[in-house]
């Protein structure tokens, strides 16, 4: 890679066209102010639909560093890298591999798997046959293969019948991702470049109604409480830790990401119980209410420093 000379001006990309829009365009904001005071000279590109005013934009403006707010389809799967590397445009986070496999579900799973790394039991079905039959014993987990935030994630559980009511709504695609529930925990955890920072327990408020870490859990004000350090068995706090740094590394991700996990501490007894992995976040959210801010911070990286330390490591992979 070429050595490049210290960025000063920074475009911070942000909003896209997916169900994450707005999540994004809170993540931008906040990134800008930050940015701003941490002396950088800051351009907002709000990227709607039309590419060539993206790429226009860019051409004009001409930045040191793209911080890429993007969330969700076109903005965290690899096609916007795309569009950078061929621009020569350096950009935080992940490369346009290890992007594409993190946001496709099926394709993290298989890496993960390969890898000797723990997920639920799962499979791959047409959505289009759900109605006719649980894929599952219940209870199970629904998803689209390729968003984030938790966008169209259903439990079905026993009883429920409720499938033909999901396909109905169904807007994510001709397929989809079932896995078996895991009680107990959902956990959480940060990782910059190869070192992962701490656990967080995150739990959904159930005076709000969410029964999961859903997308409203994870925005509204009060959805959730997040507990960290989490408070679980040491064994498990320490393997979730190896697991996010072996997860990212498996996936081949740079910068900063966030691995999320189910932990079933629920019949274990005195034991740590067991872990899997959900996904791996390669572009975390950075919002007021987001993690890996959270995170950092017990590490002593405040919410600028945070920023700037994505700036600083933003490649072009050209």
């Amino acid at each position: 890679m070429t050595t490049r000379t210290p960025a000063r001006r920074v475009t911070v990309l942000m909003g896209g066209i997916s169900a994450e829009r707005t999540v994004s365009l809170s993540s931008g904001a906040g990134i800008s102010a930050a940015l701003r005071e941490e002396g950088y000279e800051v351009h907002v590109l709000d990227a709607g639909p039309d590419l060539g005013a993206i790429v226009a934009d860019l051409t004009t403006h001409r930045p040191d560093v793209v911080f890429n707010a993007l969330h969700g389809r076109l903005g965290e799967d690899g096609a916007i890298q795309g569009v950078l590397d061929w621009m020569d445009i350096p950009y935080t986070h992940s490369g346009v591999r290890a992007s594409a496999t993190a946001m496709d579900k099926a394709a993290a799973r298989a890496v993960f798997l390969a890898a000797g790394l723990p997920v639920a039991g799962g499979t791959v079905i047409d959505i289009a046959d759900f109605p006719a039959a649980d894929p599952l014993p219940t209870p199970y987990v629904i998803k689209p293969l390729n968003e984030g935030s938790s966008v169209g994630v259903e439990i079905v559980r026993t009883g429920s019948n409720r499938r033909a009511a999901i396909t109905a709504a169904w807007t994510y695609g001709p397929h989809a991702l079932v896995e078996e529930f895991i009680p107990g925990r959902e956990l959480t955890v940060g990782v910059m470049d190869d070192r992962a920072l701490t656990v967080t327990d995150i739990t959904p408020n159930p005076a709000t109604g969410h029964e999961f870490y859903d997308y409203a859990a994870k925005y509204q004000a009060g959805g959730s409480q997040h507990v960290l350090p989490a408070r679980i068995h040491p064994d498990a706090f320490a393997q979730a830790l190896d697991l996010a740094a072996a997860a990212h590394r498996a996936l081949g991700c740079t910068g900063a990401t966030r691995t999320d996990f189910r932990y079933d501490d629920t019949q274990c007894g005195d034991g740590p119980g067991r872990l899997v992995i959900l996904e791996v976040n390669t572009q975390p959210g950075m919002t007021p209410t987001s993690l890996l801010p959270e995170q950092a911070q017990t590490q002593g990286i405040g919410y600028g420093p945070l920023c700037r330390w994505m700036v600083e490591h933003a490649t072009c992979r050209t």
